[in-house]
């Protein structure tokens, strides 16, 4: 059984239907990129698939259980959402923000707890921030604040993490510092589900990519499989070159190379 299963699954927005039967799995440890152009559906996919909307038809379920019959809590404690970026209204403490994690567990007049604290250490831990605790979350720059973010939902003990587009307002070197912690976070057993635009992104950390055309999956495999010049030019509209790139190190790396402007224009 796999962890995570959508079936078929149908969404709409009033009268317009966006998702026209989606059906994808992830199972635990894999690291599950969701690919495709702007408007394609991959958030409104994202978010029936944490239970946020309710889809038109179809059924999303986490170890074979209705993900929409579970309430908040239970919800809370399966997936952790990770989003673009999150501005709280006051300048708390990064030791508080990934505390914040531990809300599903906490009732509504207790208090937090050492084991809470002790949860929410070994999180900042696992991304490196652990000398960030008491620094001002306010204060932190994008990649720091991103990795506090994943502490936090780390700290519910989830068994599916979720990101939408998590390294979009990132520049490099932070994109690739977050990537390689979420990639890390899946050889290690975690279930990860990543939005995002950038194929080379999958080709880095994903070992499943699931491609969004238009509201419909184009198609669902390996990176390998599904990220080629035939498919990123449909769903870009654009021509891309998919090549394998042997490093010094002697290692075949594959990149996407967009076409130069008078290429495209003339094609």
């Amino acid at each position: 059984m796999a962890l995570l299963e959508v079936k078929d699954l149908h969404a709409s927005y009033g009268a317009t239907e966006i998702l026209h039967g989606v059906s994808f799995s992830v199972e635990a440890g894999e690291f599950c990129c969701i690919i495709g152009a702007n408007g394609c559906g991959k958030t409104t996919l994202l978010k029936n698939t944490m239970g946020l909307l309710h889809p038109t038809a179809g059924s999303v379920s986490m170890d074979g259980e209705d993900v929409l019959a579970m309430d908040e809590r239970a919800l809370a404690r399966r997936f952790a959402y990770i989003p673009q970026e999150h501005t709280p209204p006051f300048p708390f403490a990064v030791r508080d923000v990934v505390l914040m994690g531990r809300t599903p567990y906490l009732s509504r007049l207790s208090f937090v707890s050492a084991k809470d604290r002790r949860i929410a250490f070994d999180a900042m831990c696992q991304m490196g921030i652990e000398g960030l605790a008491g620094e001002d979350y306010t204060a932190l720059s994008g990649g720091q604040r991103q990795l506090v973010l994943i502490a936090r939902a780390l700290a519910q003990q989830p068994r599916l993490l979720v990101m939408d587009e998590p390294t979009a307002s990132l520049d490099f070197g932070n994109q690739q510092l977050v990537l390689a912690r979420m990639r890390k976070l899946a050889r290690a057993g975690m279930a990860v589900v990543m939005v995002t635009h950038d194929p080379d992104h999958a080709l880095y950390c994903a070992n499943k990519v699931v491609v969004m055309d238009a509201g419909r999956k184009l198609c669902e495999g390996t990176p390998g499989e599904t990220i080629t010049t035939e498919v990123l030019q449909r769903i870009y509209q654009t021509r891309v070159d998919v090549l394998d790139v042997r490093l010094e190190d002697g290692r075949l790396k594959r990149v996407c190379v967009p076409a130069d402007e008078e290429e495209f224009c003339s094609a």
